[in-house]
C-alpha cells in the first residue's frame, strides 16, 4: 500500500443518462469504503422516446452535475480540502454526455489542486463490486452486461491490463430487453419490467433461439439481434391469427434464453482459462434470473461469484470512484488535463494518459 493510503476520491459518471457522483475512502488495509453515492436520473425525459436521446442526456447533466456533486460532499461530510483525487468516465458512451462529465471533472481537479484520472467505464464496472465485497482476488473473470456492453473480460489487477475474451457483436443484453420491452407494450427502461412480468411466467413456455452458440461459432462472443427478432416475429404472428399475447410467457422464455447464455459462455470461459472468481456487474446484473442462474451454475462449476448489490449494477459515480482509489493508491500515473472524451475507449485502455 503506497503513501496514498486512506485518500478519499471523488468520482464522476456520466456514460449515458445517469449523473452519478460517488465518495470513497481507501483504507490503509486495502479495503474501499463508500461514503456517498449520489444519482440524478434523466430516464423519465427518454421514456417518451423509448430509448435515451443523447442531446437530452447531455443537457440534463449540464443541470444536475453541480447540485449532484455537493449533494455528494454533504453524505460523505468531506470539504474540498478532504479530496485527494478526482476520476471520471472517459470512455466508452455518449460523446456529448461523457463530454459534461470530463469537463467538469477536470475543472474541479484544478481547482482543487488534485490529480485527475479518466478511467475505463467498464474497468470501473469490476471495481465497484471491490465496495461491498472487499479487494478482487486475481485473477478473475468479469462478465459486464448493460444497455450499451455484454463483454466477458479477464482481469489480473484492477490498476493494470484488462484483455477482453467477448463481446457483442450486435444488440448489447439491455438493448434487446428494451426493445422486447417495446414489444410487449412495457414501459422503458425495460430490463426490471421484464423481470417483473416473468415471475409470473413459465421459461420454457417457448423455446426462443440461443445466439452463438453452435460449434463452430466464437466461444465467446455474444449476440442477442437474433434472439430480439424471434421474440418480434413470435409474437407478430400470434397478433396475425388473434390470439391475445402471454406477455408473462413472452417475457420469462426471452429472460431465460439470453441469461442461458450469458451464463453459459462465462462458465465455459472461466473452466478454459483455469480462473475461479467471477464478478457481474452493470445493470443487466440486477436481472434476478441472471443472478439466480449465475449463482447454481457457478456453485455447480466450483466457481467464486461475486455480484454487487443491484444499486451499484447500475451506472453510479461509486464505481468510478472505487477505480480511481486503486489507481491513485497503486501510483498509476494521473491523466492530463487535455484527456478528451472518447466515446470508443478500448477496454484495455484503464486509464487514460
Amino acid at each position: 500500500m503506497s503513501a496514498n493510503a486512506a485518500a478519499i476520491v471523488l468520482g464522476i459518471e456520466t456514460s449515458c443518462d445517469e449523473t452519478g457522483v460517488g465518495v470513497v475512502r481507501m483504507r490503509a488495509d486495502g479495503h474501499v469504503e463508500l461514503l456517498a453515492d449520489e444519482v440524478a436520473s434523466s430516464v423519465d425525459e427518454h421514456a417518451r422516446f423509448g430509448g435515451v436521446v443523447p442531446e437530452v442526456a447531455s443537457r440534463a447533466h449540464l443541470e444536475a452535475m453541480v447540485p449532484t456533486v455537493q449533494r455528494a460532499m454533504t453524505v460523505a461530510n468531506v470539504k474540498e480540502s478532504d479530496v485527494d483525487a478526482v476520476a471520471v468516465t472517459a470512455g466508452p458512451g455518449l460523446a456529448g454526455a461523457l463530454l459534461v462529465g470530463v469537463a467538469a471533472a477536470k475543472a474541479y481537479a484544478t481547482a482543487w489542486g488534485v490529480p485527475l484520472y479518466g478511467v475505463n467505464h467498464l474497468s470501473a464496472h469490476v471495481a465497484v463490486d471491490t465496495l461491498e465485497h472487499g479487494p478482487l482476488p486475481g485473477p478473475a473473470l468479469a462478465l459486464l452486461v448493460s444497455g450499451g456492453h455484454s463483454s466477458l473480460l479477464e482481469v489480473d489487477d484492477l490498476a493494470g491490463p484488462v484483455t477482453q475474451l467477448g463481446a457483442t457483436i450486435d444488440d448489447a443484453a439491455g438493448e434487446a430487453f428494451d426493445k422486447i420491452a417495446r414489444v410487449l407494450g412495457l414501459p422503458f427502461p425495460g430490463g426490471p419490467y421484464i423481470d417483473r412480468a416473468a415471475r409470473e411466467g413459465d421459461p420454457e413456455a417457448i423455446a426462443f433461439p440461443r445466439g452463438l452458440t453452435g460449434p463452430r461459432d466464437p466461444a465467446y462472443d455474444f449476440s442477442f439481434a437474433g434472439l430480439k427478432t424471434a421474440v418480434a416475429r413470435w409474437v407478430e404472428n400470434e397478433e396475425r391469427v388473434g390470439r391475445s399475447i402471454p406477455v408473462a410467457d413472452v417475457a420469462a422464455s426471452f429472460q431465460e434464453a439470453v441469461a442461458d447464455v450469458l451464463t453459459a459462455k462465462t462458465v465455459r470461459a472461466a473452466r478454459d482459462k483455469g480462473v475461479d472468481q467471477l464478478v457481474i456487474g452493470g445493470g443487466v446484473a440486477a436481472n434476478s434470473r441472471l443472478r439466480s442462474m449465475a449463482e447454481q451454475r457457478c456453485a455447480d462449476a466450483g466457481i467464486h461469484l461475486r455480484v454487487p448489490r443491484p444499486k451499484l449494477c447500475t451506472d453510479n459515480g461509486a464505481m468510478v470512484a472505487a477505480l480511481g482509489s486503486h489507481l491513485l493508491a497503486a501510483n498509476v500515473p494521473e491523466s492530463s488535463l487535455d484527456i478528451p472524451a472518447n466515446p470508443g475507449l478500448f477496454v484495455s485502455e484503464i486509464v487514460m494518459p
